[in-house]
C-alpha cells in the first residue's frame, strides 16, 4: 500500500512538472504594461455583472506607482443613491518582472480577518498605444472591465473595445454600461 501511494505521489509530481501551468484557452494578455504610464485614473465604461459591484452605477480606479514597483489601488463607485463606496489595495505582478498579469489585493475587514481572501487576478488584455483605453479581465472570463481615461468614448472606440473583448471569448451582450450623469440625475428625482 505504501509503495502504491509513493508511486501515485511521484506520478502527480512528475505530471505537475510536465505542464507549463499556462492554459492555452485562457485570454491573451498584452505581455507587458508600462506601469508608469498605466498609473492615474481609469473610468469603467462597462463590466460583466459581479456581486461586489452590484450597486455601482459609475466606477473608477486610481493607480499610483509605488517605490517598490507595485501599484497602489484606490477604487470607488457611485451608487444609484449617490453614495460613494471606496476600497484601497495593492496590485503586484503574479510573476516577478511581468506586468501584464497582476494580483490585486484589497484592504477590507474580511482580508484582515482572512489574509489573501480579497485577492483577485487582474489581467491586462489590451491597452492602447497612447494608454487611453484598456481591457482588463481574468483567466476564467467571469470578470471583464472596459476602461478609459475619460468617462465616455465615441462609438468607434466603443466598438473597437467590444470587438477586442469578443475576440478574447467574452460575452459582451452581458455588459453593464456606466450610467450617464443624466441617467443618474433622473434616478435621484
Amino acid at each position: 500500500m505504501k509503495r502504491l501511494l509513493l508511486v501515485l505521489f511521484a506520478g502527480l509530481v512528475l505530471a505537475g512538472c510536465a505542464t507549463t501551468g499556462e492554459d492555452p484557452l485562457a485570454p491573451k494578455t498584452v505581455h507587458s504594461v508600462n506601469l508608469k504610464r498605466y498609473q492615474g485614473t481609469w473610468y469603467e465604461l462597462a463590466r460583466l455583472p459581479m456581486y461586489f459591484q452590484r450597486n455601482c452605477a459609475q466606477s473608477e480606479a486610481r493607480y499610483t506607482l509605488e517605490s517598490d514597483g507595485n501599484l497602489g489601488v484606490f477604487n470607488r463607485c457611485l451608487t444609484k443613491d449617490w453614495q460613494w463606496e471606496e476600497v484601497k489595495g495593492t496590485a503586484y505582478p503574479q510573476v516577478p518582472g511581468k506586468t501584464d498579469k497582476l494580483w490585486v489585493e484589497f484592504d477590507t475587514w474580511f482580508s484582515r480577518l482572512i489574509p489573501g481572501s480579497a485577492k483577485g487576478q487582474y489581467w491586462v488584455l489590451y491597452v492602447s498605444d497612447d494608454y487611453k483605453t484598456a481591457i482588463v479581465g481574468d483567466p476564467s472570463r467571469r470578470y471583464l472591465w472596459l476602461l478609459s481615461r475619460t468617462p465616455t468614448v465615441n462609438g468607434v472606440v466603443r466598438e473597437e473595445l467590444l470587438s477586442k473583448a469578443r475576440q478574447q471569448g467574452y460575452d459582451t451582450t452581458r455588459l453593464i454600461w456606466r450610467a450617464s450623469d443624466q441617467q443618474m440625475a433622473k434616478t435621484s428625482n
